[in-house]
């Protein structure tokens, strides 16, 4: 599970590194350059909710170790 997580954060890192070279700084939410904006937003949740997976991950091994 952890080298799932890890890889589908670099793909997520990867998502928004490519989006960021389509953004249009003059017109952010025109076209091609707004599709870059929702699709690097969508990244960053995704990075979110993938380190809160992890986290949970290992607090569930930590409770277990203690019983």
């Amino acid at each position: 599970m952890k080298i799932f997580i890890w890889t589908l954060t670099i793909i997520a890192v990867a998502l928004i590194i490519f989006n960021a070279t389509k953004l249009n700084f003059e017109d952010m939410l025109v076209g091609e350059s707004l599709t870059a904006v929702i699709t690097i937003f969508s990244a960053l949740c995704a990075i979110v909710l993938l380190q809160i997976l992890r986290v949970s991950k290992q607090i569930e091994t930590l409770s277990k170790k203690q019983k």
